[in-house]
């Protein structure tokens, strides 16, 4: 379905262009971008606890080039919300590691926007780059080959660190840990920490503010928060008794 949708929305766009061109179709053009979309379900987005999170990260073995890569990537991911595209296409010279640490990026849509590091995400990226020793063009989470890691790549790895991470942490069994998994525990470490919707979506690039309100739906203890606050209704429990007269005029008849 969405699949569908997105294919509508092209096909929506072409067709407004259309109108500009060929007015004499107006009646043909004005039917086609009168489809509606098809509305499906969503789903709650899933995310990772501060636990589940700590038991990714301690997941790679360090000790070799290979899980002090992994560890990098992940700690950058888990902390900038940046999509798998973003990721793989980094380059040394995008990251900036003085005051005011940042990365920069070329978002959906060709849109280059900044994300701010951590102190701790920073230390981490510093000591990954100082022991690559490559140009700055060269890729920050490079394969065995040097190459960027491709799409399928960083979801193997992601998968094969919270299946090891599972071992210690239980509730990662009943979890689908995706890359985007990652993002979306970005977002709600941001919505945890009380930043504002507005800013997490300028934060992940997400061009309206209606796609970070999934968010809100998914996280409960805002619902909880929200409910403290209410005054309770006085309400006293109990199973409803008939009246003495409705019970003789049962009897009677």
């Amino acid at each position: 379905m969405r699949t569908r949708n997105a294919r509508l929305v092209a096909v929506h766009s072409l067709f407004r262009y259309a109108a500009l061109r060929e007015p004499a179709h107006a009646g043909l053009i004005q039917r086609v971008l009168t489809i509606p979309q098809k509305r499906f379900e969503r789903t709650i987005v899933s995310f990772l606890t501060k636990d589940e999170i700590a038991a990714i990260l301690a997941s790679p073995d360090q000790n070799d080039w290979i899980g002090r890569r992994d560890h990098a990537l992940l700690v950058v991911a888990i902390q900038t919300g940046l999509r798998v595209s973003e990721l793989t296409g980094l380059r040394h010279q995008d990251a900036s590691l003085d005051h005011g640490a940042h990365l920069r990026c070329d978002g959906k849509g060709r849109k280059e926007r900044c994300t701010p590091l951590t102190t701790q995400t920073a230390t981490v990226l510093r000591a990954w780059m100082r022991e690559r020793h490559t140009p700055p063009d060269a890729p920050m989470f490079p394969s065995r080959r040097g190459t960027p890691l491709s799409r399928d790549a960083v979801e193997r790895l992601v998968d094969k660190h919270a299946t090891s991470a599972a071992q210690h942490c239980p509730s990662l069994r009943d979890k689908t840990i995706t890359p985007h998994v990652l993002r979306h525990s970005a977002a709600m470490q941001l919505l945890h920490a009380g930043v504002d919707t507005s800013v997490i979506a300028l934060w992940l690039g997400h061009e309206s503010i209606q796609s970070t309100q999934a968010y809100l739906h998914a996280d409960m203890s805002i619902k909880q928060r929200a409910l403290d606050r209410i005054t309770p209704v006085d309400t006293t429990p109990g199973r409803y008794q008939a009246p003495d007269t409705l019970l003789a005029f049962l009897e009677a008849l």
